[in-house]
Parts: C-alpha cells; sequence; structure tokens
C-alpha cells in the first residue's frame, strides 16, 4: 500500500475508486454524427489505462434538439447513442476505471443557426456575448419538456453502463436559472434564491426517479460568477449547502467564475502566464462550508499541486484533465515513481481553442492525443538498429530524437546554435509564454537518458551527415523569417523575431504588418509598446491574430489594451520608402480603392518563415527514396517505403518548418509519425 495521497482510494456512494485522480468532462470534439465512435473510445480508454480513477466524458453532451452543440458533441438525446456507449464503459471498466458523463441544455450557450434551426431558450431574453444569440425566454412547457429530456438521457446514460452522470450547470442553462442576473421568470421559477433553483432541483428529481439510487449523480455548478449582480460567494456557499441537503444529488463539482466571454471563460480554465490552481483553495472552503464530496479542476497542471490538493483537505477527489490531455498515463507514472517522465502540460491551450474554433482537441505537444488509433503514446522497440541523424534540435527535431531513441536505434542530433528549442526559444523570451520551454526541457531529458549524442553548435553539411554513415537522415533546421513582402522598401523593415529577440532595438512610433495571425506579431507588438512607443499593428484579414485564437489572446489583450495599441483590420501594407529619419508606408486594402499613407519610424512584419532547406536539397541525390514521403503511408500510420534511387544510402526526410511554416504541433507530428517506425 502506498502512502501517497493520490493513490488512496475513495468510497463515492456504492462506487469505490481506485485513487484520488480524475478526468473532469470535456468535450475533445471526435464524435462522429454525434456518437462515440472508435476515435472517441480509443482516447477516452487510454487515460483509463494509464491509470486515472474516474474519466468523464462530453463536455457536455446534448440531451434536447434545441440544445444544439456549437462544436462537434454528442447527442444525448438520440436513443442510437447508447450502443456506442456500451462499448466505451465495458472497454472503460476492464481497465479498472470509473466513467461518468455529463449531460447538459445550453440555454443561451448556443446559436439558432446550428442543428434544427430551433430558438434558443433561456429564462430572460438576455443575450450571451459569446454566441450572440437572443434567446426566447422560457414558457412553462419549455420548462416541463427540457426536465423530461434530462431524465430521458439519464436513462440512456444508464442503460449504456455508466456509472454517473454529472450535471453540466456553469454558464448553460441551470445556471442562467440559478443566477439573478439570467433569470426574469415569474412564478415558481424566478424571484427568490429557492425559486430560482426549483430548476435544478426538478431536474435532478425527474432523473432520480428514472436511475434509482444505484446511479451516481452530481453537478459542476459556479459557486461564486464574480460578476456583479450576479451569484456571489455567499450565494454560492448556500446554493452549495442546499444542494447537498436536496438528498439528490453524491458530489460537487465546483467552478468560480463565468463564462459568457472569453476573458471570462479563461479566468475559469487558465492558460498559460495564469496562476496555476487559482480557485483549488476556494473548492476547499466549499468543501469546508459542506462537509460533502467535493470535485474541483482549473489548471492543476502537476502532480506536486494535485497532491497538495488531497493532502490539505481542499478536495476529494482532483481533476488533471489538459493534464491528461498531454500525458494520459500520469497515474502510471506515479505508481512506478516515474514522475519526472510526465510529459509536462504547458498550458497552451491549444486543445480547448481548437474546439472553440470547430476543430478536434489536440495537444499542443502530445500529437497521439486524439490519433490514438493511428498514434502510439508508447513507442515500441524496433526490429534492427538503425543509425538516425537529425539536423536541428526544435520541437520536430527533439521529437524525431526522442522517438527515434526509443525505438532503440542511434541516434545524432546537429545543432546551429548553443541551445536547443529553435522557435520556442523565442517565444519563451515573453514571461508570460516561459512554460513553452517545457516542450524543449522534457524532450532534452527523455533523449538524455536515451542516449541521444548532441552537437550543438555545428552547422552540419553534407560531409558531416556522411560521416556518420546514417540510415536515415531528418531535416529538421525549421525556417527564417520571411519579410520579402512589400511590392517597394523591403530593405527598410525588420522581422518580428528582430524584436522579440533583442537583435533590433524597437522604435518610438511603430507600425507592425501581421498578417501570418500567429504569437509572433502580438509578442512583438507587446515587447515594443513596454518601452513607451507608440504601437499599430495592422492585419488585412478581417480580425487579427486568428492563430492565436481566442483564449490565448485574452491576457494579450489585457496587456496591449492598457499599453494603448492600437488595431487596424482590413489594410494591407504595400509598400515603404524613407523619409529622412522617418519611413513613409503607403497602405492599401484588398478591397480597393484605398490609398493611405502612416509616418512612422520603424515597420515589424511577420509573415511566418521560409524553410530553411539548402541541406536538404543537397542531400537529397544522395538518399534511397530522394526525399519522398508516401502521405498514404503517413496518413495510415505505416512506416515509409519509397525507393526511387537504387543507389542510395539513407533514406531522407524532412520535417516541421523545414517543409513549410506552420505550427508547434504540426512539427511534432510530422516526427512522431514519421520516426515512431524507423
Amino acid at each position: 500500500m502506498s502512502n501517497d495521497p493520490l493513490l488512496q482510494p475513495y468510497t463515492l456512494k456504492h462506487l469505490t475508486l481506485r485513487n484520488r485522480i480524475i478526468v473532469t468532462s470535456h468535450e475533445p470534439a471526435y464524435p462522429e454524427d454525434g456518437m462515440p465512435k472508435e476515435r472517441y473510445r480509443a482516447y477516452t480508454l487510454e487515460r483509463a489505462r494509464g491509470g486515472v480513477a474516474l474519466t468523464m466524458t462530453a463536455g457536455s453532451a446534448a440531451v434536447s434538439k434545441d440544445s444544439p452543440p456549437v462544436f462537434n458533441n454528442l447527442l444525448a438525446y438520440k436513443d442510437e447513442i447508447v450502443p456506442w456507449i456500451r462499448e466505451m464503459t465495458d472497454a472503460v471498466h476492464e481497465e479498472g476505471a470509473a466513467i461518468m458523463i455529463q449531460l447538459t441544455h445550453l440555454g443561451r450557450r448556443t446559436r439558432w443557426d446550428k442543428g434544427d434551426w430551433l430558438p434558443v431558450v433561456a429564462p430572460s431574453h438576455h443575450r450571451e456575448a459569446s454566441h450572440r444569440s437572443f434567446p426566447k425566454k422560457m414558457e412553462d412547457w419549455d420548462i416541463e419538456r427540457i426536465i423530461r429530456d434530462f431524465a430521458d438521457a439519464a436513462e440512456r446514460m444508464k442503460a449504456g453502463g455508466m456509472d454517473g452522470v454529472e450535471l453540466e450547470a456553469y454558464g448553460h442553462l441551470i445556471d442562467q436559472f440559478n443566477s439573478p442576473l439570467t433569470n426574469e421568470l415569474d412564478g415558481p421559477y424566478g424571484g427568490s434564491l429557492e425559486n430560482r433553483m426549483r430548476f435544478c432541483f426538478d431536474v435532478f428529481k425527474a432523473m432520480r426517479e428514472r436511475v434509482g439510487d444505484d446511479f451516481i449523480l452530481g453537478v459542476r455548478y459556479t459557486a461564486d460568477e464574480c460578476l456583479p449582480g450576479g451569484t456571489g460567494k455567499a450565494d454560492g456557499i448556500e446554493i452549495s449547502r442546499r444542494l447537498r441537503d436536496s438528498g439528490l444529488i453524491d458530489y460537487l463539482n465546483v467552478i468560480r467564475g463565468h463564462i459568457d466571454t472569453d476573458a471570462g471563460l479563461t479566468d475559469v480554465i487558465p492558460i498559460q502566464g495564469m496562476a496555476n490552481s487559482p480557485h483549488l483553495d476556494f473548492a476547499g472552503e466549499i468543501r469546508a462550508a459542506t462537509q460533502f464530496p467535493t470535485f474541483h479542476a482549473a489548471k492543476i497542471p502537476d502532480v506536486a499541486t494535485a497532491r497538495h490538493a488531497i493532502a490539505a483537505g481542499k478536495v476529494d477527489m482532483v481533476g488533471m484533465t489538459r493534464a491528461h490531455m498531454t500525458d494520459p498515463h500520469i497515474v502510471r507514472k506515479i505508481i512506478e515513481k516515474r514522475e519526472e517522465d510526465i510529459r509536462p502540460c504547458v498550458g497552451a491551450n491549444y486543445c480547448l481553442d481548437r474546439i472553440y474554433q470547430g476543430g478536434m482537441a489536440f495537444c499542443i505537444h502530445n500529437a497521439a492525443t486524439g490519433r490514438e488509433q493511428t498514434m502510439p503514446h508508447t513507442i515500441a522497440k524496433a526490429d534492427t538498429r538503425k543509425k538516425v541523424v537529425i539536423v536541428g534540435a526544435g520541437p520536430a527535431g527533439l521529437e524525431a530524437a526522442r522517438v527515434a531513441a526509443e525505438r532503440g536505434h542511434a541516434v545524432v542530433v546537429f545543432e546551429a546554435a548553443n541551445n536547443p528549442g529553435g522557435q520556442i526559444r523565442l517565444t519563451a523570451q515573453n514571461e508570460r509564454r516561459r512554460e513553452m520551454i517545457s516542450i524543449i526541457d522534457w524532450r532534452m531529458s527523455q533523449c538524455e537518458k536515451l542516449g541521444v549524442t548532441f552537437h550543438f553548435n555545428n552547422w552540419a553539411d553534407a560531409d558531416m551527415i556522411a560521416a556518420e554513415e546514417p540510415d536515415v537522415v531528418i531535416i529538421a533546421t525549421g525556417g527564417l523569417p520571411h519579410t520579402e513582402v512589400l511590392s517597394k522598401g523591403n530593405e527598410l523593415v525588420v522581422s518580428s523575431w528582430d524584436i522579440i529577440s533583442g537583435d533590433v532595438k524597437p522604435g518610438t512610433n511603430v507600425l507592425i504588418f501581421d498578417d501570418a495571425g500567429d504569437h509572433a506579431g502580438l509578442q512583438a507588438a507587446e515587447f515594443i509598446a513596454k518601452t513607451g512607443a507608440k504601437v499599430e499593428i495592422m492585419t488585412p484579414d478581417r480580425s487579427f491574430a486568428p492563430e492565436v485564437m481566442a483564449m490565448n489572446l485574452v491576457p494579450y489583450m489585457r496587456s496591449l489594451q492598457k499599453l494603448d495599441v492600437t488595431f487596424t483590420v482590413t489594410y494591407r501594407l504595400q509598400s515603404a520608402e524613407k523619409s529622412g529619419n522617418q519611413i513613409i508606408a503607403h497602405v492599401g486594402s484588398d478591397y480597393g480603392g484605398v490609398e493611405k499613407q502612416r509616418t512612422i519610424d520603424q515597420i515589424v512584419i511577420n509573415h511566418g518563415t521560409i524553410p530553411l532547406d539548402d541541406l536538404y536539397f543537397e542531400m537529397k541525390p544522395g538518399s534511397k527514396n530522394l526525399g519522398e514521403i508516401s502521405y498514404d503511408q503517413l496518413i495510415s500510420g505505416a512506416p515509409q517505403t519509397a525507393e526511387r534511387n537504387p543507389a542510395g544510402t539513407y533514406q531522407l526526410f524532412r520535417i516541421g518548418d523545414a517543409v513549410a511554416a506552420r505550427n508547434t504541433h504540426a512539427a511534432i507530428y510530422d516526427a512522431l509519425r514519421l520516426a515512431k517506425d524507423i
């Protein structure tokens, strides 16, 4: 028996959980036709195999047709979901983990032009800023219908073998009833707190009648909206006590904050650069006030914090949800006393930001997450040991080195700089994004354990690589800033990298032309503005920084707005010319008919990178495959077998930005899916 607080079992009603770590409900947006099919099941099952006590799925599954998902969620209002749920729950149970699902009605937190184009409903006409729909104020028959829908969905989930159901209240319909800011009903469901909570209790009563007592019911709810006029802390404690005293539920899952705006959502689910576990103490206050089983998750990325949460009695079960997207085997590594091998969550929030833009959730530096059917979390040994030479020690090169070394190969890495990291080393110059360097540090640690040989301060050439007698050569040299974008005056500009690295001193009146829309443009803007300079960010797009995405944009805006940075959209910088010690910038528009000028003293261009690929093309004639990658084999996860040159002595591949400007996740995915089969 272990003395580790995290490894102690916990009994919740009739259910014994094997440890104190849970994956809280979240929607990775992997459903197909609203069903949790093979991809969804494989993702969920991996976390059960990794040792988690309880995995919760669906954040959240829709119970009604007038609660259409705004991204790809499960549809719990369909009977056909039951066998798909059963396949998933059976598989998870076989691994010794419990499994629950989260159900919801979104209320106003959706759009009328999704799904079946039904009116959005809420207990008031107040629009939610994030989703912009003006709701219909609910009638009595709406309330009756939706209560019945919750009960029907809970019955389906029990039939599918779930251990329980959690209601998603915070920001969704149930909390829209609870909050005085969003409930303007009269009669039994509006007015006093007792009336506002009636809808929640009626839903639980209807569910309990259907599922019986041998089924876990819980609620994830707001115990403090942190909004003037909303549910405050005192109200939240009272709500918590009433939930406990209802006799209808088995645990509380505590949230603090509101999610009706991007800024509010980011405070509830903090990203990198924000405080770890900001609401843990508050959850502990709820547990102390109620003496009732309490769960909580909000940026608890590391084992030490999770262990403290349990040891200090803050919560009964601690959620490490994004951390398990980064490493699904956290618990197994704790048990095996290999905590140093846990892949760290860096809080980049690539996972959540992608789903809010309609994509699938992927971890920025674990490319196997969500791709469990084709990509491994644990690398198998190769049958034959080979010599693998990698050029470049950025995220792509280091991932290729790690995976090839896990395969048992002899790996040599050449890097021109004196430190690993590539572009991530630039990114980490920003204090808020310094956690990104863990992507590099973790891989370096793993590579050192695996015996990878590194040659830093070495600008590798073909002769150096040939001297290693490689079987495989991987070019991961990245790219260099692309600034040749003007019709005239390109010699007058600097790159965003020049500013971030400190190689170029910021001007005093600066125009940043950003049509890459990624972090580098905003990072340069913040660096310059903090010197007191006047800064304008211009983009030809209809919105700025689309690659940064919603939740990552929040900290930038909180900083840049205070620094009085100007944001200009739908205008294109066309040319520049010198005028004394100033620069005249000529500005047009893709929409036509516009000619403007700016007089500034510095132009910064953020336009992605051009591949640094000379070495690749130098090595290409001597390779077996002439650099060819079979896309069919790449997509299916099969080994690369192309042979185009019988005289070649090695396979040659290039990955990451050495191919084209993309992002960190793409670079790491390139490396994993090539190197895993070498």
